[in-house]
């Protein structure tokens, strides 16, 4: 059995990474936060799936929800894509006014990708199979163009650092770990705070659900470690 954890299930790319897998047979395991609850309920009887709310960030919540995921699916995730995180900006590091956004983008980028790895790696490691793909950003390779978000861009660059240098040290375990790198992304909350852009040059939600659920699958069983540029036209 194929079973995907998606982190940051219920959004707009979660759900349709869900989506992806699921028609073409997989298992997945949504977990979000507890805002999501009700979204995560709609999956859950949409899609068959196993969900779990809580914080993310928390070794606690990882335990309990790879438990609750064994007893719903009866097994453990087999493969997982980290997609949840968030954004914060609007003012220079500067002129900041308290340490708030710093702090909640190494919680909800970094600490929740630390987190999962930590929870999820050791039965791959012990199955010696397994593959997790992490959520980054272009801003962690172009951070000039995320000035006002320099937090931001700081964690994404840390989460796909984390993902290549532990990528490494379960290769030959085969399991693998990468890292796609999208500019923005067409989403209905992008839309909505980008109202003048032209949402036709971002990343879809169906490119990027393909993209993710190929490097979780057997035919890029050679490609570990890798950061993969998923631009659009942005």
């Amino acid at each position: 059995m194929k079973l995907c954890a998606i982190t940051g299930g219920a959004g707009a790319l979660g759900s349709a990474l869900a989506r992806h897998l699921v028609k073409s047979g997989w298992k997945v395991a949504l977990y979000d936060t507890d805002r999501a609850k009700g979204r995560l309920e709609e999956l859950a009887k949409e899609l068959g799936a196993a969900t779990y709310a809580g914080d993310f960030a928390l070794a606690a919540t990882w335990n309990e929800a790879l438990a609750s995921t064994k007893k719903t699916l009866g097994g453990a995730p087999t493969h997982a894509a980290l997609i949840a995180g968030g954004w914060a900006g609007g003012a220079s590091l500067h002129e900041a006014k308290d340490d708030s956004a710093y702090e909640s983008m190494m919680k909800a980028n970094v600490d929740t990708a630390y987190r999962a790895l930590r929870a999820l790696l050791p039965p791959m490691v012990a199955a010696k199979d397994g593959a997790i793909v992490v959520v980054g950003s272009r801003a962690a390779v172009r951070p000039w163009t995320s000035t006002g978000a320099a937090a931001y861009a700081a964690s994404k660059s840390a989460v796909i650092t984390l993902a290549e240098a532990v990528a490494q040290e379960v290769l030959n375990d085969n399991v693998r770990i990468n890292a796609v790198m999208p500019s923005t992304m067409d989403t209905p909350a992008n839309r909505a705070s980008m109202p003048k852009a032209d949402p036709t040059k971002w990343v879809s939600l169906e490119s990027a659900s393909g993209v993710i659920a190929f490097l979780l699958s057997d035919a890029a069983k050679d490609i570990s470690g890798a950061a993969l540029p998923l631009y659009g036209r942005a």
